[in-house]
């Protein structure tokens, strides 16, 4: 867990960080008001090149929009990113347009649902859990990991706390599992790509100040902050975490 004062500590630090040409891949960049939003204006903000990723279209083509708008080098690309055709193809149109180079890779695709008691649950519910959550990641890392070498880059995963150890995973096994398994993937990477310098991480928040959470939960839950998760990512992928791998940060 950050408290809130490496939270602020945090922020101020990577003020002065700088992604000056180098290709960041955000998926599932998602709906205005998301963290996926908020994390690609960050590292944009930083002289990034964005790419943005998201399986609806119209979505990634406004939050792209959006940052060259601002002035910011963004392209987006639609990608069902369970998809291992899809995501072979998206690879290669990124090697085409950008290089063979990827300096961070960010997956932040995925999605909750409840899936109720296990005894009375859905294995249909299970199973979309795991495509969108964990089958993402990993053929998203498989696929760029050529890309991540070249730069010597760093990955970042999106778990959960409902991941972690101690956690209540009542009505929510699907997504628990899956996130698990996010970890799980993350920490395999981290030892199999070191030698190759690349770097993999994993943050676990808990509910994030976004759009869908503020329409399903109401204002007054606890939230983690969109700005003090985008500036945990900018951390975690700069020159001052280069020493930082196989870990997970929870944030709440």
């Amino acid at each position: 867990m950050l408290p809130e004062s490496l939270h602020e500590t945090l922020r101020r630090q990577v003020t002065t960080v700088s992604f000056e040409q180098k290709v960041v891949l955000v998926t599932g960049i998602g709906r205005k008001g998301q963290t996926g939003e908020a994390i690609a204006r960050a590292f944009a903000e930083r002289g990034a090149r964005i790419i943005a990723v998201d399986h609806v279209a119209a979505e990634g083509d406004a939050r792209a929009a959006e940052l060259r708008a601002a002035g910011f080098d963004a392209r987006a690309f639609a990608c069902d990113l369970s998809d291992e055709a899809q995501v072979a193809a998206l690879a290669a149109k990124v090697r085409e347009g950008y290089g063979p180079r990827l300096d961070v890779l960010i997956n932040a695709a995925g999605g909750f649902a409840m899936s109720g008691p296990v005894a009375e649950s859905d294995v249909a519910v299970w199973n979309h859990q795991f495509a969108i959550n964990l089958t993402t990641a990993y053929l998203t890392t498989r696929a760029f990991l050529p890309l991540l070498r070249a730069a010597r880059g760093a990955i970042i995963y999106f778990a959960s706390a409902a991941a972690l150890p101690g956690a209540k995973g009542a009505q929510m096994a699907a997504y628990a599992a899956a996130k698990s398994g996010v970890l799980a993937l993350m920490r395999a990477v981290a030892a199999e790509e070191g030698a190759h310098g690349v770097r993999a991480n994993a943050v676990a928040p808990t509910a994030i100040r976004t759009a869908a959470n503020l329409e399903a939960m109401g204002p007054d839950a606890k939230y983690v902050e969109r700005e003090d998760v985008a500036a945990t990512l900018v951390w975690l992928a700069s020159d001052a975490a280069a020493a930082v791998t196989g870990q997970v940060l929870q944030l709440s």
